[in-house]
């Protein structure tokens, strides 16, 4: 029989330890962006003056494996690798991804999927989807009876003739 010396505060740090990862796990690394058996399917997310542009690694997928959806605000990739790769008898480490993917986000508001375009170049999968016009940021001119001004930091006046 072994003794064991346990300190109250021992199991105060793990408890610690253990809340620390679970937050870590569910809000950074969160399950639903996961590709096949754990594997995490990358993207980077991200907005021009006309687009949101979804970039999403798939390496070893081919273009015709792909599904895209847009269904309301939420997109959705999805494909298979499974018969790209066969699996291996005798295996002692698998890291390589098989089998099915699906990688879903939300979108903001106000994008036009229908003129959407798609790219597909060494494993990185381009998605543009353009803004609807009423969104896309617009330049006011401010009127006064001096002129029109254009904004902005540098703003001059321009004359206006009276007609």
């Amino acid at each position: 029989m072994a003794i064991v010396r346990r300190t109250p505060f021992g199991d105060l740090v793990s408890l610690r330890q253990a809340m620390d990862r679970l937050f870590e796990e569910s809000l950074v690394n969160p399950r639903t962006w996961q590709f096949g058996e754990g594997q995490l399917v990358p993207v980077d997310v991200y907005a021009t003056n006309d687009d949101v542009v979804v970039e999403a690694i798939l390496p070893g997928v081919k273009p015709e494996g792909v599904d895209i959806t847009v269904e309301g605000n939420t997109l959705s990739i999805a494909g298979d690798t499974s018969s790209m790769i066969p699996g291996r008898e005798g295996l002692l480490l698998q890291e390589i991804r098989r089998g099915r993917f699906v990688r879903t986000l939300t979108l903001p508001v106000g994008l036009e999927p229908d003129k959407a375009t798609a790219t597909f170049e060494d494993g990185i999968l381009t998605l543009r989807i353009p803004k609807a016009e009423q969104i896309k940021p617009r330049q006011v001119k401010i009127t006064t009876g001096q002129g029109q001004f254009t904004g902005g930091h540098n703003a001059q006046s321009v004359p206006v003739e009276a007609e």
